[in-house]
């Protein structure tokens, strides 16, 4: 590698002068990527650190099959930490509740999965060896939470060998915002000839550029109950740039090699993270622009211990990997919107203990923990042999204590949830989601260059939902206190009114047949299927949800040219999602899930690398994603709680909620992204220019099409009052030099300033508050100045 120049756009050392090899592991196990028959982007710290990309919402955007959401009733305030990753299409448009279903992506910082539901950890990438992208099923080696797809973070090791170290500043600011900074170091440290530590830590500021500006708000109902106005305004709390965020961590590694064969490597990682004001804006107000009555924020804490051994047992290969994660948020959210609509929409409203009607606005206290232990234990044949093998077994317990606590000050105390003073309606429950599997992969070359691979993965579930959601039963007379049947079982609700549990167990599969035509090019088909866990419906009317299930039909290609100055791989692919969950905000929006029917996805995946000359690389990659239902969605069940696919009848005389054909959401049908870099020498210095363009096509927030208002009984258009997330683009232009150990470089991020939509929601069941819709925008245009060395 060039000194100063980043890998990922360097020539590759030898007589080929071609591009590097990157190395993966996928398949549990170290190979080229252009060997590995499936779908994988990678991006490596070079590419990572070009691309400007210091967390998951940046480098997603070079990921094309991966989209998430962020920020809505599903939890969080919009900003990092609280994004629901899809890849493929396989997305239902959930919106990530607690209670909801399990994701449908893995995540994994290495060994270790770090999957939450409600929103994936922001891990920073500073010191991080790759980004890896399992496109499509990955069920036999990663299991339930990988039913569409596998993102792994890999970080760099400790390494007895040598010193290292690096340190890395950056300052910026953002248009219609303020100004920001990072500050990232790394010292690797060995300590014997067999021993090393590598210790990273960052401090980060974002700088905000929504602005809550003043607002007032008017009770309809209320007001005309009391015979006068009853009106808020947010003059207390009105402020620019209110979305901030602040995030210091550090990560230590240590590496132990006992002998040749033997390699010990415990690892602790943690994280605070604030972030302020909200992360969407409101059109009715203005671009970039809210009103929002009270405080939005979230504290997030959370740390990582894990423990990876790695050996030999004669030529076979042992790895045991666990890990625990410790998750802790705090948070307060403005709900005002529940209470405007409502008010204004159904005559709700709520009294002192006078009987006179008051202020009703609500906010929300929110706390969460999340702990998840885990343990893996797997053994393979060497890769090298004709007939080669991985097995394995693994463990998961996931718990989540959930606190939500819907509050209005001045609440008559006849309202309260007994126990909690001013708490119209309370959340306090524990989830538990069980794990065990046994899995395997075999894979045997019938001839040369042609191998057979085949996988299965057994696997059963335990789920359990307990605690206390709901009002008091002076306020309703079917959710709640009025239901409680044991005392209190989670924390200090006021009694049990929930504690359910169900079960699952199967296996999924795994058939693939590659071709190796030669060393530079190979075609490949797979058979593969993925798997989801059911579970509970707090909602007493409604049954558990079921599993769901995908299988997978892919044809790609790996292939390099021209001396491997040029790359060019893809896939093609079928996809049949079968009683694919889904949740959705319904009476009192609480959120329910149901099965919804049958799905599929037919795309087609690519990616090119260039070495153009030698001074210029140019890199892109693109997904083209048609995902449709092929199955009717009315929107209830039948009585024996199957989707209802017959709407309308006399027991549901409404239109369907979707019919067949309906376009999935939040997937757009093309994304792509298109880099070129030039670099070149001046005496000692190494000059470069790049520019970065992300593409994406339009989607729709919501599944449904129309469903019926909880409030007037009569269809709403859902997708009509959300409205489309028009496709957009954005492009990032950079520059820089590199001497000796040092670079220097000048980014303008969003050059243009693109009023990019990434995500649409409404903050309290569609029907009532999609009134009022919000809008989650790229970042505007950012220009940053900053200065790394690596000693």
């Amino acid at each position: 590698m060039l000194a100063g120049i980043p890998a990922a756009f360097a020539q590759q050392s030898g007589e080929s002068g071609g591009l590097e090899t990157v190395v993966v592991t996928a398949q549990k196990r170290s190979e080229d990527l252009q060997k590995v028959p499936m779908n994988v982007q990678a991006l490596n710290s070079e590419k990572l650190e070009a691309l400007h990309a210091t967390d998951f919402t940046d480098f997603a955007k070079y990921l094309p099959s991966v989209e998430y959401t962020v920020g809505g009733a599903g939890g969080g305030n919009g900003g990092p930490g609280f994004a629901n990753i899809s890849m493929r299409g396989v997305d239902s448009g959930n919106d990530g509740n607690h209670s909801g279903p399990l994701p449908t992506v893995g995540v994994y910082l290495d060994e270790q999965p770090i999957t939450t539901i409600g929103g994936t950890l922001d891990v920073p990438t500073y010191d991080v060896a790759r980004v890896e992208a399992l496109s499509g099923p990955q069920g036999t080696l990663y299991g339930a939470s990988s039913e569409a797809g596998t993102i792994r973070i890999i970080t760099n090791k400790p390494d007895p060998s040598q010193f290292e170290a690096s340190y890395n500043v950056q300052g910026n600011s953002v248009d219609h915002g303020g100004f920001g900074y990072t500050l990232d170091g790394m010292i690797n440290e060995p300590i014997a000839d067999n021993i090393a530590i590598r210790i990273v830590a960052w401090d980060e500021h974002d700088a905000g550029y929504i602005d809550n500006v003043p607002g007032v708000r008017n009770y309809a109902a209320a007001s005309a109950a009391l015979g006068a106005p009853i009106t808020i305004n947010n003059n207390a709390l009105v402020k620019s740039n209110f979305n901030t965020v602040d995030k210091m961590g550090a990560r230590a590694a240590l590496g132990i090699e006992l002998n040749n064969n033997w390699t010990i490597t415990p690892s602790f990682m943690a994280q605070e993270e604030k972030t302020d004001g909200l992360f969407a804006y409101d059109p009715s107000v203005g671009y970039l622009q809210v009103h929002q009555y009270y405080p939005d924020y979230v504290h997030d804490n959370w740390y990582q211990a894990a423990l990876t051994v790695q050996g030999k047992i004669g030529d076979l290969d042992l790895v045991y990997a666990g890990g625990y994660m410790n998750r802790n948020i705090h948070a307060e959210s403005d709900y005002t919107d529940y209470t405007f609509w409502y008010d204004k929409l159904g005559g709700y409203y709520f009294t002192d203990n006078s009987g006179n009607p008051v202020d009703s606005s609500q906010y929300i206290l929110e706390g969460d923990r999340f702990t998840k232990l885990s343990n893996e234990l797997r053994i393979s044949s060497p890769s090298s042999d004709r007939f080669h093998w991985v097995v394995g077994g693994f463990q998961e317990r996931q718990s989540h204590f959930i606190l939500q606590d819907y509050k209005i000050n001045a609440l008559g105390s006849d309202f309260w949830v007994t126990g909690w003073p001013n708490t119209i309606w309370l959340t306090d429950q524990e989830r538990v989601d069980n794990d065990l599997a046994a899995f395997g992969e075999a894979s045997f070359e019938i001839v040369h260059g042609l191998t057979l691979t085949g996988g299965i993965r057994f696997f059963s579930a335990d789920n359990s939902l307990k605690g206390f959601f709901g009002f008091n039963s002076t306020v309703s007379s079917h959710t709640g206190e009025v239901n409680c049947f044991a005392p209190a079982s989670v924390d200090n609700g006021p009694c049990t009114d929930l504690n359910k549990s169900v079960k699952d167990s199967g296996e999924t599969h795994k058939v693939n047949l590659t071709w190796q035509i030669d060393d530079d090019r190979m075609v490949y088909a797979t058979y593969s299927t993925g798997f989801r866990p059911g579970g509970i419906n707090r909602y007493g009317s409604l049954p558990p949800y079921l599993p769901d299930t995908l299988t997978n039909y892919e044809i790609g290609w790996k292939t390099s040219w021209d001396d491997a100055h040029f790359r060019f791989n893809g896939d093609f692919y079928l996809e049949d999602w079968r009683d694919f969950q889904f949740a959705f905000l319904g009476i009192n929006s609480l959120t329910q899930i149901t099965n919804a029917g049958q799905a599929q996805v037919k795309g087609v995946e690519s990616d090119i690398e260039w070495l153009i000359g030698e001074h210029f690389t140019l890199t892109g990659a693109g997904a083209y994603n048609d995902a449709r239902l092929t199955q009717v969605y009315c929107g209830d069940l039948t009585a024996s709680g199957a989707p209802d696919t017959t709407c309308p009848n006399a027991l549901f005389p409404y239109s369907p909620d979707s019919p067949k054909g309906t376009q999935l959401p939040i997937t757009p049908r093309i994304k792509l992204n298109l880099t070129g870099r030039y670099e070149f020498s001046v005496d000692d210095f190494t000059p470069y220019l790049q520019s970065a363009l992300v593409y994406q096509s339009s989607a729709w927030p919501d599944l449904r099409v129309q469903a019926p208002s909880p409030i007037t009984g009569v269809d709403t258009p859902i997708r009509g009052l959300i409205g489309q997330i028009p496709g957009f683009a954005t492009f990032d232009l950079s520059a820089g030099v590199s001497h000796d150990n040092w670079t220097a470089e000048i980014s303008v991020q969003n050059l243009f300033d693109s009023h990019g939509q990434l995500y649409r929601y409404a903050q309290c069941t569609t029907q009532v508050c999609g009134n009022e819709p919000y809008v989650v925008p790229t970042r505007p245009r950012m220009i940053a100045i900053s200065f790394g060395q690596k000693f």
